[in-house]
């Protein structure tokens, strides 16, 4: 094993793992989600990219989530009503307990580390 201090935030090596919002999470659409996952410790922080399609669905958050969009559109919206529209170049952070949705507008990839 190579000690390796940077590791460049890229999708070459690394096979996109392919999903969807849960069925029960689902407000609208059919969302199809890749993720690319580059960095996995056993600490609990996860680092990668990840690409969803147009739809709605329903989220909950039980860890801190920093992401930076690189591409699209999306619209994250708190249980309150509160809205935030993020697109290419925004930065924001999702902390534990965050309940809303997520809709995306125009297919969107974004950069992300997550904090168990």
């Amino acid at each position: 094993m190579t000690d390796v201090l940077m590791i460049p935030m890229t999708t070459v090596d690394v096979e996109p793992e392919e999903g969807a919002p849960a069925p029960d999470r689902l407000i609208d659409g059919s969302p199809k989600f890749r993720t690319w996952n580059v960095e996995e410790t056993d600490g609990g922080v996860y680092a990668g990219i990840w690409e969803a399609t147009p739809g709605k669905w329903r989220i909950e958050y039980d860890e801190w989530e920093y992401c930076r969009i690189l591409d699209g559109v999306s619209i994250i919206t708190q249980d309150d009503g509160a809205a935030l529209t993020v697109r290419a170049g925004d930065s924001f952070i999702l902390r534990p307990g965050f309940k809303g949705s997520w809709e995306v507008v125009e297919t969107t990839r974004k950069e992300y580390v997550i904090r168990l």
